[in-house]
């Protein structure tokens, strides 16, 4: 066998013929039909997907206890359309006795939540109606987003087409300096592919850094992966995400990674001790530049959250630089916990206690800002430094604002100095 991650995944979850799963294995390429373990969508797309669901006549979803609906992109609901489009999606979850439907109050972003409710499983397959499904890839499994129509056939069948992608492996070497993680080794990578570098195909990390970075750096870094056209990104099942799912599911984990002598598209090697605290800059998450390089350049607003980072890891770095200094008069800190558990977490530990004493706002877990929705949303002229995943224009508000994306240690740097800065120009 000379199979990828995503091929090895794949290749045990088509469905053959016959009706069963697993077969000869895969190749980039192939058109083949995939069982699906787990349907996700949340108060955007649900609704879309249900809609179509429905229009296929169908009674019932495959597997209730498959599917996940989560609202969290104008949770809690900012407006009469946002409110109706929720009351939609609890409608439909109480019809179908869907297991997995998290409302206001016990959900968070979905791609937090899911893995800390122990619900993504290595060598599984998810589909989800958001593009930053591949998220689930830091475990294991072979997570990608999909259009609401696809996800509607998929909660009525258990099953999705697709091409294989093809593998680009991306191979991180040695120990990060300080201040560098997750988000500073996806967007060097995503620098040096460019945005459309790796459409359609699956990015695939390992190396030895591997060992150095914590499990919320690698939900980063497969975040991401959509960010540079990627289909999906995966590591590998190793004793760091067993350790990670321990007493979050009782259902059976395996080791699982890729074939040694696997063959790739393409491979790309990251020096990481030389990797910089990084930012993109406007418009594209392409637009790499250290820090330290970007310039003088004034924001009006910092963002510390979002399912990129959102963890409860990224909220202790924010507050490690913020502890005992006030954000700058002239900026808007707003730190926004990705899940309810994070939370709770962030107030046990006193973080939500340095939030408010620098200043900072302190938010409900939501998508908010991140695309323009609310808590957060920018006017004409202003710009934030945002731990967001794009940096789009018009992606947090007016076509005419602009978003820098950074690392959490980054952003709080700079929520204090009132403009793009290294961490150490203010922790020294």
């Amino acid at each position: 066998m000379t199979l990828t991650l995503a091929e090895k995944i794949l290749s045990a979850r088509r469905v053959t013929s016959q009706g069963a799963h697993g077969g000869d294995p895969v190749r980039p390429g192939d058109l083949i039909e995939v069982a699906v373990d787990l349907v996700l969508a949340n108060d955007i797309t649900a609704p879309i997907a249900i809609r179509e669901f429905n229009a296929l006549g169908v009674a019932n979803v495959f597997d209730p206890q498959a599917i996940v609906l989560v609202a969290d992109h104008f949770t809690p609901n900012k407006d009469i359309a946002s409110a109706e489009q929720a009351s939609l999606m609890r409608e439909f979850a109480k019809l179908q006795s869907i297991a997995h439907h998290y409302d206001v109050g016990r959900a968070g972003i979905e791609h937090v939540l899911l893995h800390e409710l122990g619900l993504v499983i290595p060598g599984h397959v998810i589909v989800g109606a958001d593009s930053h499904t591949c998220t689930a890839g830091a475990l294991g499994a072979f997570a990608t987003g999909m259009g609401s129509t696809d996800i509607a056939v998929a909660m009525a069948t258990g099953a999705v087409w697709m091409r294989v992608p093809e593998t680009i492996r991306i191979d991180l070497r040695g120990t990060p300096s300080r201040w560098v993680g997750g988000k500073d080794l996806i967007l060097e990578t995503i620098g040096r592919l460019g945005v459309s570098g790796a459409t359609y195909a699956a990015l695939e990390f390992g190396g030895s850094a591997l060992d150095s970075l914590s499990i919320a750096d690698r939900f980063t870094i497969a975040n991401m992966a959509i960010e540079a056209g990627g289909k999906a990104g995966l590591f590998p099942a190793d004793n760091m995400a067993l350790a990670y799912l321990d007493g979050r599911t009782d259902r059976t984990i395996e080791f699982i990674a890729a074939d040694e002598d696997a063959t790739y598209a393409r491979m790309l090697e990251i020096d990481v001790p030389a990797v910089e605290p990084l930012v993109a800059l406007p418009h594209l998450p392409e637009n790499v530049r250290p820090v330290c390089e970007a310039g003088s350049v004034p924001i009006s607003q910092a963002v510390i959250g979002s399912c990129t980072n959102g963890r409860i890891e990224d909220l202790r770095i924010a507050a490690e630089i913020l502890r005992g200094r006030r954000v700058h008069p002239d900026v808007r800190c707003i730190v926004i916990p990705g899940s309810p558990s994070v939370q709770l977490d962030a107030v046990r530990e006193g973080l939500v206690e340095v939030f408010l004493e620098a200043g900072a706002a302190v938010s409900t877990p939501t998508c908010g800002p991140c695309l323009g929705g609310h808590m957060g949303v920018l006017a004409a002229g202003e710009r934030a430094v945002s731990t967001t995943n794009r940096n789009f224009r018009g992606r947090m508000g007016s076509l005419d604002s602009e978003v820098v994306l950074a690392g959490p240690a980054v952003a709080a740097a700079s929520a204090i100095a009132g403009r793009l800065a290294h961490p150490e120009e203010v922790v020294t």
